[in-house]
């Protein structure tokens, strides 16, 4: 498990980013609402994304469209459900019609990300796909490191909406999810 949070930490951060507004970010101005992590605050396992797609930014919550449905049977693969781990993106609003989130909208989120990671300190971060992975290693590439351990702390996996217009990833993302469930159960 994760070393328990600052007590208030975590829903501070929360209500920051749900109260955020008017920083002249396009993805800040134009998203339906921000979107904070969620889960467990003594997770162990702090699953990572890019950004929120529009069923995210419709309800308010990290991966809960067709992604986070798949998302879940990884965790079931990896022995974890939701209430288990800490589930996150690392810009905090969708950009608009699902673009890429560019540099300065990423370096505008990236401490909030940072603060969140320190405020629950996993066991393991899991980066999912090759956007989020760049932030946390840029120099690794996805398709040479996922599911593997990377600096000790880093877990990467591909990203689920890849295994959904590639099915031949399927597979690995789900041998890669009993792989992190096998390093969890090491001491």
């Amino acid at each position: 498990m994760g070393r328990p949070a600052p007590a208030g930490g975590l829903a501070g951060l929360r209500d920051e980013i749900v109260a955020h507004a008017g920083c002249g970010y396009e993805p800040c101005e134009t998203a339906t609402r921000t979107v904070p992590g969620e889960g467990n605050p003594e997770a162990a396992v702090v699953f990572v994304g890019e950004a929120p797609g529009a069923t995210e930014d419709e309800l308010g919550r990290p991966f809960v469209g067709r992604a986070g449905k798949l998302l879940d049977e990884l965790l079931a693969e990896a022995g974890l459900q939701r209430s288990d781990v800490w589930i996150t993106n690392v810009v905090k609003a969708r950009p608009p019609k699902n673009r890429d989130p560019k540099a300065p909208e990423i370096a505008h989120w990236m401490p909030v990300l940072e603060r969140e990671i320190e405020l629950i300190r996993p066991r393991f971060i899991v980066p999912l796909g090759r956007h989020a992975l760049k932030h946390f290693a840029p120099a690794a590439k996805i398709g040479e490191v996922h599911g593997t351990l990377v600096n000790g702390r880093l877990f990467p996996l591909y990203h689920p909406a890849a295994a959904m217009y590639n099915q031949t990833l399927k597979s690995t993302l789900f041998d890669d999810a009993r792989a992190l469930g096998a390093l969890l159960a090491q001491p």
